[in-house]
């Protein structure tokens, strides 16, 4: 489901790909079923584009990597997550405008 400038995070690259990436990284947290994760797609799909080139954007479906989801204190979905040097430095639940999620990547790069 993930747009071409999505990586698509699964148990084997997470760490590669979120925990030690040069660049931040935006992690979706979704769910095929849920609606506000659907909805939210096409945001995530136009900051991909946009963004691209300064932070990483990725996806992980919680159905399929529960042990990720669990290590990650993910309770509800979509969580958006921006990692720093491995580390999460923010983290927003639920829909969120593209507005909220610039703003939350220009004060993290």
């Amino acid at each position: 489901m993930a747009g071409k400038n999505i990586i698509e995070l699964t148990d084997s690259n997470f760490e590669e790909e979120v925990l030690s990436s040069e660049k931040p990284v935006l992690v979706d947290f979704w769910a095929e079923w849920c609606i506000p994760c659907r909805m939210i797609a096409p945001v995530v799909d136009e900051l991909a584009k946009e963004y691209g080139t300064k932070v990483k954007i990725a996806k992980l479906d919680v159905d399929k990597y529960p042990k990720i989801t669990s290590s990650n204190g993910i309770m509800s979905i979509p969580t958006l997550m921006l990692y720093k040097d491995g580390e999460v430095v923010t983290r927003l639940i639920g829909y969120q405008t593209k507005e909220k999620l610039i703003s939350m990547i220009e004060e993290n790069i």
